[in-house]
């Protein structure tokens, strides 16, 4: 692997493991927004509500795809990057200084679901630009292995998402991180969003899109020309029925739902609930590469 080639993983994998930071911050802290903005209704129904809106979120990703993926056809994979990366980290901050449900009202929430609905559209544009990218410097025997960085990148973001919210937890203090200090974790994303735009503006376009760039045999018309044949659509629902859907369901209920079994049904301790799961995916990032 060149350095330039290091560089290309690197960059596209610290940017997406911030925007999965980014967007899985929600799920991690679902119960404690739920009190925030949907505090109307009992507990349990306020976690179902939270749990709905986290759902929002996956609702719109297959939209992100096909506007991001049309747009980094059209235009380069560079500039969408920055495009997702910046509606993602507005998005996340503007989650963390939205006023509560005690504030302003039904409007909470709604904006909520709104701020939601954009995060799903930018990861969706994001996770297949990232892997997209990378592929494209890759040499062709090499593209498992390159590309499983960036599958990494969710699993480091839900990492990254727990060791913040376990830090702020012990600085500010149960009662505080309750009431106001949920916050910091997503204003902090502010910070996270200035670095990998910094990064990724040093990035080169792919070498690939330049090449069908200089060529004009750049697609005029991305998603009819994937979709407009029944043998493209064929590959797309064996890939996402056949092998995406059963990977995603035990990845979310491996990491997401097991916290949440941990802290709601068995009322394991916060921090310790955030422990065992970070731990887990300490353990188990690592086989991303070795199997990519």
């Amino acid at each position: 692997m060149t350095s330039d080639e290091r560089k290309i993983i690197f960059a596209s994998s610290l940017g997406t493991v911030f925007e999965w930071y980014d967007f899985y911050l929600y799920g991690s802290l679902a119960a404690v927004v739920g009190k925030q903005f949907f505090s109307s209704v009992n507990e349990t129904a306020a976690f179902i509500f939270a749990l709905l809106a986290f759902a929002a979120g996956f609702a719109v990703r297959p939209f992100g795809a096909l506007v991001f993926g049309r747009l980094g056809d059209l235009v380069g994979r560079k500039y969408t990057f920055l495009v997702t990366i910046l509606l993602m980290g507005t998005s996340t901050f503007l989650v963390g200084v939205l006023p509560s449900y005690a504030s302003i009202g039904i409007t909470a929430p709604v904006l909520l679901i709104v701020l939601r609905l954009v995060q799903g559209l930018a990861l969706g544009g994001e996770y297949g630009g990232a892997a997209t990218y990378v592929a494209e410097h890759a040499p062709g025997h090499k593209r498992g292995g390159y590309t499983a960085w960036i599958q990494t990148t969710a699993t480091l973001g839900f990492f990254l998402s727990l060791l913040v919210i376990l830090g702020t937890r012990l600085i500010a203090g149960e009662s505080a991180f309750a009431d106001w200090a949920w916050r910091i974790p997503f204003v902090f994303s502010v910070i996270l969003v200035s670095i990998s735009v910094w990064i990724r503006m040093t990035l080169s376009e792919s070498p690939v899109f330049l090449k069908m760039k200089a060529e004009n045999t750049t697609s005029k018309a991305p998603i009819k020309e994937a979709f407009g044949e029944w043998k493209n659509v064929r590959l797309v629902l064996i890939a996402l029925f056949g092998v995406v859907a059963g990977q995603a369901v035990i990845w979310y209920a491996g990491q997401f739902y097991a916290l949440f079994f941990l802290t709601q049904t068995l009322k394991v301790n916060p921090v310790t609930a955030n422990l065992l799961i970070a731990a887990a995916l300490l353990i188990g990032t690592p086989m991303i590469v070795f199997f990519g």
